[in-house]
Protein backbone atom coordinates (compact mmCIF):
# COMPACT_ATOMS: atom_id res chain seq x y z
CA UNK A 1 0.00 0.00 0.00
CA UNK A 2 1.00 3.39 -0.37
CA UNK A 3 1.78 5.08 2.91
CA UNK A 4 5.00 7.03 2.40
CA UNK A 5 2.94 9.74 2.13
CA UNK A 6 1.23 11.78 4.43
CA UNK A 7 1.67 9.53 7.34
CA UNK A 8 -0.33 10.20 10.49
CA UNK A 9 1.53 11.84 13.55
CA UNK A 10 2.19 9.65 16.61
CA UNK A 11 1.39 10.69 20.31
CA UNK A 12 3.02 9.84 23.00
CA UNK A 13 2.20 9.86 26.57
CA UNK A 14 4.81 9.60 29.46
CA UNK A 15 4.82 10.25 32.81
CA UNK A 16 7.21 8.97 35.48
CA UNK A 17 8.88 5.38 34.37
CA UNK A 18 12.37 5.90 32.75
CA UNK A 19 12.80 2.69 31.38
CA UNK A 20 9.27 2.04 30.07
CA UNK A 21 9.53 4.73 28.34
CA UNK A 22 12.59 4.20 27.13
CA UNK A 23 11.34 0.66 25.88
CA UNK A 24 8.09 1.92 24.16
CA UNK A 25 10.29 4.62 21.92
CA UNK A 26 13.26 2.22 21.08
CA UNK A 27 10.95 -0.26 20.05
CA UNK A 28 8.98 2.69 17.50
CA UNK A 29 12.46 3.54 16.27
CA UNK A 30 13.18 -0.03 14.73
CA UNK A 31 9.80 0.65 12.63
CA UNK A 32 10.54 1.26 9.04
CA UNK A 33 8.24 4.33 9.02
CA UNK A 34 9.79 6.09 11.75
CA UNK A 35 12.16 8.10 10.09
CA UNK A 36 9.36 9.84 8.33
CA UNK A 37 7.02 9.83 10.88
CA UNK A 38 6.26 12.91 13.33
CA UNK A 39 6.48 12.14 16.50
CA UNK A 40 4.96 14.19 19.47
CA UNK A 41 6.04 13.44 23.12
CA UNK A 42 3.78 14.47 26.03
CA UNK A 43 5.02 14.50 29.36
CA UNK A 44 2.69 15.43 32.35
CA UNK A 45 3.99 17.04 35.49
CA UNK A 46 4.66 15.61 38.47
CA UNK A 47 1.56 14.79 40.82
CA UNK A 48 3.66 14.81 44.05
CA UNK A 49 7.34 15.87 45.27
CA UNK A 50 7.40 12.07 45.31
CA UNK A 51 7.10 11.71 41.41
CA UNK A 52 9.54 14.70 41.13
CA UNK A 53 12.69 13.33 40.42
CA UNK A 54 11.46 10.71 38.30
CA UNK A 55 9.49 12.70 36.16
CA UNK A 56 12.73 14.88 35.47
CA UNK A 57 14.77 11.69 34.57
CA UNK A 58 11.83 10.91 31.76
CA UNK A 59 12.15 14.67 30.71
CA UNK A 60 15.29 14.22 30.48
CA UNK A 61 15.64 11.29 27.93
CA UNK A 62 12.50 12.46 25.56
CA UNK A 63 14.42 15.62 25.14
CA UNK A 64 17.23 13.98 23.35
CA UNK A 65 15.45 11.31 21.71
CA UNK A 66 15.98 11.02 17.66
CA UNK A 67 15.08 8.91 14.71
CA UNK A 68 12.57 10.39 13.66
CA UNK A 69 11.65 12.81 11.00
CA UNK A 70 10.35 15.76 13.72
CA UNK A 71 9.90 15.23 17.71
CA UNK A 72 8.07 17.49 19.63
CA UNK A 73 8.22 17.68 23.06
CA UNK A 74 5.22 19.19 25.10
CA UNK A 75 6.16 19.11 28.98
CA UNK A 76 2.95 20.03 31.10
CA UNK A 77 3.27 22.55 33.72
CA UNK A 78 0.53 21.13 36.16
CA UNK A 79 -0.36 17.92 36.50
CA UNK A 80 -3.43 16.94 34.19
CA UNK A 81 -3.91 13.18 35.31
CA UNK A 82 -3.74 10.45 32.75
CA UNK A 83 -7.33 10.38 31.33
CA UNK A 84 -7.62 14.08 30.68
CA UNK A 85 -3.68 14.73 29.43
CA UNK A 86 -4.70 11.83 26.47
CA UNK A 87 -7.93 13.44 25.63
CA UNK A 88 -6.48 16.98 24.99
CA UNK A 89 -3.61 15.84 23.22
CA UNK A 90 -5.53 13.62 21.14
CA UNK A 91 -8.18 16.33 20.20
CA UNK A 92 -5.21 18.95 19.33
CA UNK A 93 -3.16 16.30 17.09
CA UNK A 94 -6.07 14.69 15.39
CA UNK A 95 -8.24 18.02 14.81
CA UNK A 96 -5.04 19.43 13.15
CA UNK A 97 -3.75 16.67 11.19
CA UNK A 98 -6.81 14.81 11.01
CA UNK A 99 -5.93 11.00 11.71
CA UNK A 100 -3.32 10.11 15.13
CA UNK A 101 -1.50 7.03 16.14
CA UNK A 102 -1.09 7.08 19.82
CA UNK A 103 0.38 5.33 22.42
CA UNK A 104 1.46 5.17 26.38
CA UNK A 105 4.47 4.78 27.53
CA UNK A 106 4.55 1.19 28.48
CA UNK A 107 3.52 -0.52 25.13
CA UNK A 108 6.60 -2.35 22.97
CA UNK A 109 5.37 -2.33 19.22
CA UNK A 110 6.19 -4.89 16.48
CA UNK A 111 8.62 -3.03 13.65
CA UNK A 112 6.01 -3.53 11.64
CA UNK A 113 3.33 -1.44 13.92
CA UNK A 114 3.93 2.08 12.34
CA UNK A 115 3.14 0.49 8.41
CA UNK A 116 -0.24 -1.19 9.68
CA UNK A 117 -1.56 1.95 11.47
CA UNK A 118 -0.87 3.81 8.14
CA UNK A 119 -1.83 1.26 5.98
CA UNK A 120 -5.33 0.70 7.59
CA UNK A 121 -5.86 4.84 8.24
CA UNK A 122 -5.32 4.93 4.42
CA UNK A 123 -7.34 1.56 3.51
CA UNK A 124 -10.47 2.55 5.50
CA UNK A 125 -10.11 6.83 5.77
CA UNK A 126 -13.46 6.69 3.53
CA UNK A 127 -15.39 3.99 5.76
CA UNK A 128 -17.52 5.99 8.46
CA UNK A 129 -18.26 2.67 10.07
CA UNK A 130 -14.90 1.87 10.55
CA UNK A 131 -13.74 4.01 13.76
CA UNK A 132 -10.38 2.45 15.14
CA UNK A 133 -7.51 0.40 14.26
CA UNK A 134 -6.16 -1.01 17.33
CA UNK A 135 -2.16 -3.01 17.04
CA UNK A 136 -3.52 -5.44 20.16
CA UNK A 137 -5.66 -8.25 20.30
CA UNK A 138 -6.73 -10.61 23.02
CA UNK A 139 -4.86 -14.13 22.81
CA UNK A 140 -6.42 -16.11 20.51
CA UNK A 141 -6.26 -18.72 17.95
CA UNK A 142 -4.67 -16.99 15.32
CA UNK A 143 -4.86 -19.98 13.11
CA UNK A 144 -8.34 -20.76 13.16
CA UNK A 145 -9.37 -17.15 11.61
CA UNK A 146 -7.83 -17.60 8.40
CA UNK A 147 -7.18 -13.82 7.95
CA UNK A 148 -4.49 -11.19 9.10
CA UNK A 149 -7.24 -8.28 10.32
CA UNK A 150 -11.13 -8.64 11.95
CA UNK A 151 -13.48 -6.59 13.18
CA UNK A 152 -15.48 -6.40 16.32
CA UNK A 153 -16.68 -4.13 18.90
CA UNK A 154 -14.26 -3.26 21.42
CA UNK A 155 -11.68 -0.63 21.13
CA UNK A 156 -8.30 -0.86 22.45
CA UNK A 157 -5.75 1.79 24.18
CA UNK A 158 -2.79 -0.70 23.54
CA UNK A 159 -1.62 1.51 20.62
CA UNK A 160 -4.47 2.66 18.76
CA UNK A 161 -4.98 4.78 15.71
CA UNK A 162 -8.26 6.85 14.77
CA UNK A 163 -9.40 10.12 12.13
CA UNK A 164 -10.83 13.06 13.07
CA UNK A 165 -14.09 11.81 11.77
CA UNK A 166 -14.41 9.68 14.41
CA UNK A 167 -13.39 10.90 17.07
CA UNK A 168 -15.75 13.79 16.60
CA UNK A 169 -17.81 11.48 18.50
CA UNK A 170 -15.82 11.40 21.62
CA UNK A 171 -17.60 12.25 24.87
CA UNK A 172 -16.80 11.55 28.42
CA UNK A 173 -20.33 11.69 30.13
CA UNK A 174 -21.09 9.00 32.38
CA UNK A 175 -24.14 10.18 33.83
CA UNK A 176 -25.28 10.95 30.46
CA UNK A 177 -24.14 7.61 29.19
CA UNK A 178 -26.11 5.75 32.43
CA UNK A 179 -28.89 7.98 31.29
CA UNK A 180 -29.25 7.06 27.46
CA UNK A 181 -27.94 3.01 27.86
CA UNK A 182 -30.68 0.18 28.31
CA UNK A 183 -30.10 -3.03 29.85
CA UNK A 184 -29.48 -4.62 26.68
CA UNK A 185 -26.83 -1.74 25.57
CA UNK A 186 -25.39 -2.54 28.48
CA UNK A 187 -24.84 -6.19 28.32
CA UNK A 188 -23.93 -6.07 24.70
CA UNK A 189 -21.85 -3.81 25.71
CA UNK A 190 -20.04 -5.52 28.25
CA UNK A 191 -19.55 -8.39 25.45
CA UNK A 192 -22.84 -10.30 26.66
CA UNK A 193 -22.34 -10.55 30.24
CA UNK A 194 -18.62 -11.09 30.22
CA UNK A 195 -16.53 -8.48 30.73
CA UNK A 196 -16.82 -5.38 32.97
CA UNK A 197 -16.63 -2.63 30.88
CA UNK A 198 -19.68 -0.66 32.51
CA UNK A 199 -18.30 -0.91 35.56
CA UNK A 200 -15.99 1.25 34.55
CA UNK A 201 -18.59 3.87 33.77
CA UNK A 202 -19.97 3.81 37.29
CA UNK A 203 -16.68 3.58 38.45
CA UNK A 204 -16.49 7.35 36.94
CA UNK A 205 -19.79 8.41 37.98
CA UNK A 206 -18.90 7.85 41.63
CA UNK A 207 -15.45 9.39 41.59
CA UNK A 208 -13.47 6.18 42.34
CA UNK A 209 -12.04 6.56 39.10
CA UNK A 210 -10.89 8.89 36.58
CA UNK A 211 -10.13 6.87 33.31
CA UNK A 212 -10.97 7.78 29.26
CA UNK A 213 -10.74 4.63 27.17
CA UNK A 214 -14.18 3.19 28.45
CA UNK A 215 -15.65 6.47 26.78
CA UNK A 216 -14.29 5.55 23.39
CA UNK A 217 -15.45 2.88 23.43
CA UNK A 218 -19.11 4.16 24.36
CA UNK A 219 -18.35 6.50 21.75
CA UNK A 220 -17.86 4.06 19.69
CA UNK A 221 -19.96 1.68 20.34
CA UNK A 222 -23.03 4.18 20.36
CA UNK A 223 -22.34 4.99 16.96
CA UNK A 224 -22.61 0.87 16.11
CA UNK A 225 -18.83 1.72 14.89
CA UNK A 226 -16.29 -0.88 14.00
CA UNK A 227 -12.83 -1.25 15.03
CA UNK A 228 -10.32 -3.94 13.32
CA UNK A 229 -7.63 -5.16 15.29
CA UNK A 230 -4.68 -7.74 13.91
CA UNK A 231 -5.61 -11.05 14.41
CA UNK A 232 -2.06 -11.14 16.28
CA UNK A 233 -1.30 -8.11 18.34
CA UNK A 234 1.19 -6.14 17.00
CA UNK A 235 2.11 -4.42 20.41
CA UNK A 236 2.64 -6.07 23.82
CA UNK A 237 1.87 -4.19 26.77
CA UNK A 238 5.01 -4.13 29.35
CA UNK A 239 3.12 -2.12 32.27
CA UNK A 240 1.53 -4.78 34.24
CA UNK A 241 4.19 -4.98 36.23
CA UNK A 242 2.61 -2.93 39.26
CA UNK A 243 3.81 0.85 38.00
CA UNK A 244 1.17 2.02 35.95
CA UNK A 245 -1.17 4.34 36.83
CA UNK A 246 -4.27 2.67 36.09
CA UNK A 247 -2.94 -1.08 35.83
CA UNK A 248 -1.66 -4.05 38.44
CA UNK A 249 0.64 -6.81 37.80
CA UNK A 250 -1.25 -9.03 35.87
CA UNK A 251 0.33 -10.77 32.12
CA UNK A 252 -3.57 -12.59 31.63
CA UNK A 253 -3.53 -10.23 28.46
CA UNK A 254 0.09 -10.67 26.51
CA UNK A 255 -0.39 -11.98 23.45
CA UNK A 256 2.44 -12.91 21.12
CA UNK A 257 3.36 -9.95 18.91
CA UNK A 258 3.63 -10.84 15.04
CA UNK A 259 7.66 -9.86 13.49
CA UNK A 260 5.59 -10.33 10.14
CA UNK A 261 3.84 -7.54 8.40
CA UNK A 262 0.15 -7.36 7.62
CA UNK A 263 -0.45 -6.89 4.43
CA UNK A 264 -4.01 -7.89 3.67
CA UNK A 265 -7.07 -5.97 5.24
CA UNK A 266 -10.55 -7.27 5.45
CA UNK A 267 -13.61 -5.91 3.27
CA UNK A 268 -16.13 -7.47 5.29
CA UNK A 269 -17.24 -4.60 7.30
CA UNK A 270 -19.59 -6.70 9.79
CA UNK A 271 -18.38 -7.49 13.36
CA UNK A 272 -16.79 -11.31 13.29
CA UNK A 273 -19.30 -13.32 15.57
CA UNK A 274 -16.50 -16.18 16.01
CA UNK A 275 -14.16 -13.64 17.16
CA UNK A 276 -16.42 -12.45 20.03
CA UNK A 277 -17.40 -15.93 21.12
CA UNK A 278 -13.18 -16.48 21.53
CA UNK A 279 -13.06 -13.25 23.06
CA UNK A 280 -16.00 -14.01 25.40
CA UNK A 281 -14.37 -17.40 26.29
CA UNK A 282 -11.15 -15.54 27.22
CA UNK A 283 -12.78 -13.17 29.22
CA UNK A 284 -14.57 -15.61 31.75
CA UNK A 285 -11.37 -17.54 31.86
CA UNK A 286 -10.07 -14.31 33.39
CA UNK A 287 -12.51 -14.03 35.91
CA UNK A 288 -11.98 -17.49 37.08
CA UNK A 289 -8.03 -16.27 37.37
CA UNK A 290 -8.80 -13.27 39.07
CA UNK A 291 -11.34 -14.99 41.94
CA UNK A 292 -8.47 -17.96 42.01
CA UNK A 293 -5.73 -14.51 42.38
CA UNK A 294 -7.63 -12.93 45.10
CA UNK A 295 -8.48 -16.18 47.04
CA UNK A 296 -4.66 -17.42 47.07
CA UNK A 297 -3.88 -13.66 48.44
CA UNK A 298 -6.39 -13.79 51.46
CA UNK A 299 -4.99 -17.28 51.91
CA UNK A 300 -1.41 -15.96 52.38
CA UNK A 301 -2.36 -13.03 54.60
CA UNK A 302 -4.35 -14.99 57.14
CA UNK A 303 -1.33 -17.33 57.19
Amino acid sequence: MLVDIDLAPIVIFVYNRLWHTQKTIEALQKNDLALKSSLVVYCDAAKSAADQVEVEKVRKYIDSVEGFNKVTIIKRDKNWGLADSIIDGVNCIVNRYGKVIVLEDDLVTSPYFLRFMNDALEYYKNEPKVMHISGWNYPMNSNRLGSETVFFRGTSCWGWATWSRAWQFFEKDARKLSETFTKKDIYEFDYDGTARMWAQVKGNISGRMNTWAVFWYASVFRQKGLCLHPVTSMVENIGHDGTGVNCDALNIYTSKVTNRPITTFTDDLVEDSKTVSEIKSFLKKKKKYLFRRIVNRLVRLVK
